[in-house]
């Protein structure tokens, strides 16, 4: 994911396409009026999500992309199992009818969630996530274990909430967790109601944020029985300095910065 000005991502997007000798590229566009990055990281993975399975190998074998505009269809069709392949807290904010929950907190349990549910491996099954990675490498765990049929929504939620110009007759419910400071987007595509606890990174509604669990920059109500004292105290010097800062106006690695700004 890239941030910038219009001007910018353009010029970025020319140069990708010729990094990689391609013309066409799945791009999925958003707005948003502050910058959604505190800073610019490029990191060299091995694999992008990890399933912990070395043998799958999506390039090779993935499910069949169901475009945004039959989604409807599929997850109207009892015959499909409707499975969404994102953690926990990202579906507790929002998520597709009739889409089963792995309860997960991280895509490396994934298969474990596949392997105590017994599902009938000739039942066809259509699963969706962001943006359409997490689905890659699930899709070809599933085919690799014996399913026969297997779908996946074609670029994610992003692109659903993108093509699905009638909000009314989408069937998307709630809000969907983004991995940037937006935290959540609405079906519009906008920054929607979410923060996030930036002690445990769960996001939180503005109602979270009025319990007594709730310490900006600290605790909510997902982590304050879980963390520990040395980790609340580091916490909680971390916010009194970006607070210091933010009073005495000094640039500091967390500062929000607007567009109009720059």
């Amino acid at each position: 994911t890239v941030a910038g000005t219009k001007d910018d991502l353009d010029t970025f997007i020319y140069f990708l396409k010729r990094l990689l000798r391609i013309r066409k590229l799945l791009i999925k566009i958003s707005q948003n009026q502050f910058i959604p990055f505190y800073r610019l990281k490029i990191r060299l993975k091995k694999e992008i999500v990890t399933i912990g399975d070395k043998s799958i190998k999506p390039e090779k074998l993935s499910a069949k992309p169901i475009p945004p505009k039959n989604w409807d269809k599929i997850i109207n069709d009892n015959n499909y199992t409707i499975i969404d392949t994102r953690n926990n807290y990202e579906v507790s904010i929002g998520t597709f009818k009739n889409a089963i929950n792995p309860m997960t907190n991280s895509f490396r349990e994934f298969p474990n969630f596949i392997n105590k549910a017994k599902f009938d491996k000739k039942k066809p099954i259509a699963m969706f996530c962001t943006g359409g990675i997490r689905c890659e490498k699930a899709s070809s765990y599933l085919l690799k274990n014996g399913f026969k049929n297997v779908y996946q929504l074609d670029g994610g939620i992003l692109n659903y909430l993108e093509f699905k110009k009638d909000k009314k007759k989408s069937l998307w419910k709630g809000e969907c967790f983004v991995f940037d400071n937006r935290v959540s987007v609405n079906k519009d595509l906008i920054k929607g109601e979410y923060d996030q606890c930036y002690g445990c990174r769960h996001p939180i509604t503005p109602y979270d944020k009025k319990l007594k669990s709730y310490e900006k920059g600290v605790t909510c109500k997902y982590c304050i029985d879980t963390k520990s004292n040395k980790k609340i105290i580091s916490s909680k010097v971390r916010q009194i300095q970006i607070d210091k800062a933010e009073k005495d106006g000094i640039e500091h690695p967390f500062k929000k910065i607007f567009y109009d700004e720059i």
